[in-house]
């Protein structure tokens, strides 16, 4: 995730409704149509998995799956009104929301726990490496693809907590993709990966640091949004989806070959790579407490204050 601002935002919101960037004539919105934004990643797969199940027909949903690039333009179609419901991380949310930004989680996505996804991501040096403990990372450059994200946030956190100063830590933006070679080539210290990269990567170079244990053991990793106005408007279609995503993620999570074949089908994940990488736990409850650790630790090293996550969760009785 990079820095999002309330002036980011609207701008490109904008911008949005001006060029028509986000959506075609043919997903307009009639009837119980939806339009969702999506990353073409595992974590944002469940929206795939119901139209697949037929679990989106059977609930009267006609969904449209738009495949977009970052979480910054997933939210710039909702507050724009190019999308109705969208997927994003935690961290983006918190942010989103200390700038003003109106939206309100209705689901969620993913979520951390231990020792489930404990290997989803991690901090990899080279074997060779003479790092050993988060001490010896102090004043060394991390590689990562976004600044000021969850990437971040649990490098510092992990640093901090176990004799480390993440004050001292030069962090650059590399693509996931891209990050092995550049640690390889000696032009970082470290790379901070996640699935399907982090296994991999971790074949030829060493876990010097695995999972998201020091935000928590348990908690929502990623999240479904969209604005408290269309939540307002449309409280029968967020009851609907959000019945069907509970029930995708039920299903999902112990259907592992099923939407592994899936999710080759829709990312460009290889499927061998699918069958050996740690797989994703699909969040089957919401609730202030998951939201709480991941909004806390991304305020303590992103400069903004912490709040209340009940704040962010949409409650139809408040319409």
């Amino acid at each position: 995730m990079n820095t999002i601002t309330r002036a980011r935002m609207l701008a490109a919101a904008s911008g949005a409704a001006v060029t028509g960037a986000f959506i075609s004539p043919s997903s307009a919105q009639t009837g119980r149509a939806l339009r969702i934004g999506v990353l073409p990643v595992e974590a944002a797969a469940e929206a795939y998995y119901a139209r697949d199940l037929g679990n989106f027909t059977k609930a009267g949903l006609d969904v449209t799956i738009m495949s977009m690039d970052n979480t910054p333009s997933i939210v710039a179609a909702l507050v724009g009104g190019a999308l109705d419901i969208g997927y994003t991380t935690i961290d983006s949310m918190a942010s989103i929301h200390s700038h003003g930004i109106p939206l309100v989680v209705i689901a969620p996505a993913t979520d951390y726990i231990d020792p489930i996804t404990l290997k989803i991501a991690g901090v990899l040096v080279r074997p060779d490496s003479p790092i050993r403990n988060a001490k010896d990372l102090s004043g060394k450059t991390i590689g990562l693809p976004a600044l000021h994200s969850l990437g971040t946030t649990a490098c510092s956190a992990w640093m901090d907590a176990n004799g480390g100063d993440s004050s001292t830590v030069k962090y650059v933006e590399i693509p996931f993709p891209a990050e092995p070679a550049a640690l390889n080539a000696g032009r970082v210290d470290a790379i901070f990966e996640v699935e399907p990269f982090f296994g991999a990567s971790a074949k030829s170079n060493r876990v010097l640091m695995a999972g998201y244990n020091m935000i928590a053991r348990h908690f929502v990793l990623n999240l479904w949004v969209t604005t408290p106005s269309w939540a307002r408007d449309h409280a029968d279609l967020v009851s609907r989806y959000v019945s069907v995503i509970h029930d995708t993620a039920v299903w999902a999570n112990s259907h592992q070959a099923q939407t592994g074949a899936m999710l080759a089908k829709y990312t460009n994940i290889p499927a061998d790579v699918i069958t050996t990488m740690a797989r994703s736990h699909y969040g089957e409850e919401m609730t202030a407490a998951l939201m709480q650790p991941g909004i806390d630790t991304s305020a303590k090293y992103n400069g903004f204050a912490t709040f209340p996550a009940a704040e962010l969760i949409y409650n139809p009785r408040l319409r």
